[in-house]
């Protein structure tokens, strides 16, 4: 087993930040060996950090809970896009395409069990694939599980859709 007081201050201190960059044990261990020249075992790798107290950062459990404490602090995040319908469309004033930062295409082939699909960007660079069931039903499937865009977003995609659908 490795002696964690083998190690200098700098070298410890180099560790603590791989770690608060988001590095995990098998990255740690490998820049210790590239870096340091020290070759660890996985599991000593483990028991260093924690003799030296350095909690591991999952940065994409981070990411998803940040997402999910603005959402849940933005009322208007609270809009279902999978709600939209065709009848949604045909209320709101068209505006020239690609007027926004809201970007949408449309499948050349519709996607099976679809009249319409195709693809939208929102403002805030989420995306996700839109349809228009075989009902006239209007969704979006987003590229990460649970994101939901603004409510100015949804209006702005809907002008898009309804922009582009148009000129085609």
């Amino acid at each position: 087993m490795f002696d964690a007081k083998k190690l200098t201050e700098e070298q410890v201190d180099s560790i603590k930040s791989w770690a608060a960059e988001g590095a995990q044990l098998a990255d740690i261990q490998k820049r210790m060996e590239d870096e340091m020249e020290i070759r660890l075992t996985y599991m000593d790798t483990r028991f260093l950090v924690l003799d030296l107290g350095i909690e591991l950062r999952n940065l994409a459990e981070e990411a998803k809970q940040k997402e999910a404490e603005e959402a849940a602090a933005d009322p208007a995040q609270a809009g279902n896009a999978d709600d939209l319908t065709e009848d949604d469309l045909e209320i709101l004033p068209p505006t020239p395409q690609g007027s926004g930062a809201v970007r949408v295409t449309v499948d050349e082939i519709a996607r099976p069990g679809v009249m319409a699909s195709g693809r939208v960007t929102f403002a805030d660079g989420n995306g996700g694939m839109w349809y228009v069931d075989e009902g006239g039903r209007l969704g979006i499937d987003p590229d990460v599980d649970g994101y939901r865009p603004t409510e100015a977003d949804v209006l702005a995609f809907q002008r898009e859709l309804q922009a582009t659908m148009e000129n085609r």
